[in-house]
């Protein structure tokens, strides 16, 4: 076991898990949503992207990819929070929540599309 390949998916999976963590919910409740986790994700997020800039795998130019879709959509998730928070005057409302929460479902996609790349060529390495 290669202690750089299980940083590397773990990072990974804790990306998917911490923006999974923030998804869940009534789209439109902020009780359902914290900010601090979708900061979490967004670091992790980031993390996960420097760690795929050293892979040289067939996929890793793919996995990159997907970790910077990821990224975008939690950066866009992010500054929408903090504009609604801190920049608008009508403040955090249903619809802005909604966009917020749905920035973060597509960043979502993108991370289970980097784990499924992860397995799949995990499953097809030789050893």
């Amino acid at each position: 076991m290669k202690l750089d390949k299980v940083v590397f998916a773990f990072f990974i999976v804790l990306a998917l898990t911490l923006n999974f963590g923030f998804f869940v919910g009534d789209i439109d409740n902020p009780d359902h949503h914290d900010a601090l986790e979708l900061g979490a994700a967004l670091a992790v997020s980031l993390i996960a992207t420097i760690l795929k800039f050293g892979d040289r795998s067939p996929l890793g130019s793919v996995m990159l990819a997907t970790s910077l879709v990821a990224d975008l959509q939690l950066l866009g998730a992010a500054f929408m929070w903090l504009w609604a928070t801190n920049a608008s005057e009508a403040g955090m409302t249903s619809s802005v929540l909604a966009s917020i929460v749905s920035f973060s479902g597509g960043a979502l996609l993108a991370n289970l599309v980097s784990v499924t790349l992860l397995v799949a060529e995990t499953v097809t390495a030789r050893r």
